[in-house]
């Protein structure tokens, strides 16, 4: 087992660590996220190597204690507080909707993250493009523990695992994708993914604008693909996921009580520009959105999914 290394850190504001962490988890069957007695552990790869993380939290007000087991263990240590949102900045965030400033008061810990791992957020919106949740969320947990690493430490008894490298990501065969029920256009995009990701990575680094910019002049990357990996990644609390099914409706409905497209979205996300994805975020934790009628979108069943491993 290797050795861990330890962190203690207190927020200088409050702070909810699952509100904020939320999103990075894939699915309720994360291969690569576990709560385990109210503590969280997870396997990141880190540019320096994988990483076990946990973090352990008595009550609200007190520090966020961290350990961390592996060769990216002290990457993922120090850049701790800002992958929770330290640096996130709502200066001029004003909500003029009453369940916008609802949802603020309920929700007054939550934070953008800012992982600095692009890739850990792009690939998985890649493999969610177009499908239902279930299907999303099914394939990048079959491609984890198809080709995923174990966890360092005390992740492997955890089953925890550590999502791909990018060596391992580009070779594998087409019908491996087919058999975690990824399709073929998605399983090209993230070959074309991998091939730059070191340009990529780079975002990090840049203005959101240009963050963007490079992010969509990859073929099979949209406004929403990298929408939804600024969000977790940049710290982009300005990057709406346009292009969703549920999304503009949603906040639509939440805030005028009717549906609207993309284009409505735009005029209604108007007045919260530089924050329109804390908008989006802070309904979400708080329910807000278009009740349900019917039923929900079936999975489709032409892909030869595997379910011998993680199905």
């Amino acid at each position: 087992m290797s050795t861990a290394r330890h962190r203690v850190w207190r927020p200088a504001r409050p702070l909810d660590v699952a509100a904020t962490w939320g999103t990075l988890r894939r699915g309720a069957g994360d291969p690569c996220w576990r709560v385990v007695d109210g503590e969280l552990w997870r396997g990141v790869r880190a540019p320096t190597g994988p990483a076990t993380l946990r973090l352990a939290r008595r009550s609200p007000d007190s520090p966020v204690a961290a350990q961390a087991w592996g060769p990216g263990a002290e990457w993922l240590l120090d850049g701790l507080p800002g992958m929770l949102g330290e640096g996130d900045d709502d200066e001029g965030f004003v909500p003029v909707h009453a369940p916008v400033a609802h949802a603020l008061r309920r929700h007054p810990g939550w934070r953008t993250p800012r992982t600095g791992l692009v890739l850990e957020s792009l690939v998985p919106a890649v493999v969610e493009q177009k499908v239902t949740g279930q299907e999303a969320f099914s394939g990048w947990r079959r491609v984890v523990q198809r080709f995923g690493d174990v966890a360092p430490g005390p992740g492997a008894a955890l089953r925890l695992r550590v999502p791909p490298s990018v060596p391992t990501l580009s070779g594998i065969p087409s019908w491996e994708w087919l058999r975690a029920g990824v399709s073929p256009q998605r399983a090209d995009t993230v070959a074309r993914v991998v091939q730059v990701a070191a340009r990529l990575e780079e975002c990090v680094g840049m203005s959101s604008s240009r963050a963007r910019a490079r992010l969509t002049a990859v073929p099979g990357v949209g406004v929403w693909t990298a929408a939804e990996t600024a969000q977790r990644a940049l710290g982009d609390a300005d990057a709406v996921s346009f292009g969703d099914y549920h999304v503009a409706a949603n906040i639509g409905y939440a805030l005028t009580g009717e549906t609207v497209d993309d284009h409505g979205l735009v005029e209604l996300l108007a007045p919260y520009a530089g924050h329109r994805y804390r908008v989006q975020r802070l309904l979400g934790l708080s329910g807000a959105g278009r009740p349900r009628r019917g039923p929900r979108m079936a999975p489709r069943g032409h892909l030869p999914v595997s379910r011998s491993r993680g199905g």
